[in-house]
């Protein structure tokens, strides 16, 4: 709907839960610190199966199933997501940090009138795959291509204005209180 009103939608996705289960599967446990996947080489394989490849292509399919023109690209595909191995107070392993977005890919993507969807794996200083929150990138992403809205679909309940108070919850925010 949004591509056919003249609007050039881009989306961003993740997948937790489907590497949740894939990890459950083979027996593995997956483990979170302040809300990032730890994500170790064999998780990361995961990680990359699930987002890029199983979700990412669910989501073009669908889409051109419905008449669009969507193409799946994952942030490793043009170096469309660079990134840096995030630094925390432990070691997360493979989990990155955006660094870079490309967005000359996009547009490029947008000017011939397809839909970009991307799975938030970027890639690394040394080529390697990194797992960065589908959030972060969505956000980075819509700075690159200095996107007019940004408009998130999620699972996760949101921003409170004081956490502790489930009442709180922020169901619009603008750029000036986003600030503060």
């Amino acid at each position: 709907l949004m591509h056919s009103v003249g609007m050039n939608p881009i989306i961003v996705h993740g997948g937790g839960p489907e590497v949740n289960a894939a990890m459950e599967k083979i027996g593995k446990q997956p483990e979170f610190v302040n809300g990032l996947r730890v994500t170790d080489a064999e998780t990361m394989e995961i990680v990359e199966m699930v987002l890029s490849g199983k979700t990412n292509k669910g989501i073009v399919s669908m889409l051109n199933t419905f008449g669009a023109k969507a193409v799946g690209l994952s942030g490793k595909d043009a170096n469309l997501i660079s990134a840096d191995k995030a630094v925390c107070d432990v070691d997360l392993g493979c989990v990155g940090e955006v660094k870079q977005i490309n967005a000359g890919i996009l547009n490029d993507l947008i000017k011939l009138d397809y839909i970009p969807v991307i799975s938030s794996v970027a890639i690394g200083p040394a080529g390697e795959s990194l797992n960065v929150n589908a959030d972060h990138v969505a956000g980075e992403v819509a700075v690159a291509v200095n996107a007019s809205k940004l408009i998130m679909i999620t699972d996760v309940p949101g921003i409170y204005r004081d956490f502790s108070d489930k009442s709180s919850l922020i169901s619009e925010l603008h750029l000036a209180d986003a600030e503060k």
